[in-house]
């Protein structure tokens, strides 16, 4: 093996163990953020709830998951923000 096919061989070890650790700490805010769409598909489709889907209440579901979609339902079912 060469010096170049080496240090290509270290560097795709490190990318590969850089992208398991990013996977694993990401991981959490994924789940949550999945969770949070289905809490908020589920009061607009299965209770009838009127919410407004904007890219702005994909980004606070997004980011805040279930607590997020619960505070976008509120201020929707408040006539606040969210409103169609």
């Amino acid at each position: 093996m060469t010096t170049l096919e080496i240090l290509l061989l270290l560097a795709v070890l490190v990318g590969v163990l850089v992208a398991g650790w990013l996977l694993q700490v990401v991981r959490p805010l994924i789940v949550n953020a999945v969770v949070g769409l289905v809490v908020l598909a589920i009061a607009q489709f299965g209770f009838g709830l009127p919410v407004a889907v904007t890219p702005t209440v994909l980004v606070i579901v997004a980011i805040g998951g279930v607590p997020g979609s619960l505070l976008v339902l509120a201020l929707s079912l408040f006539g606040v923000a969210f409103v169609p």
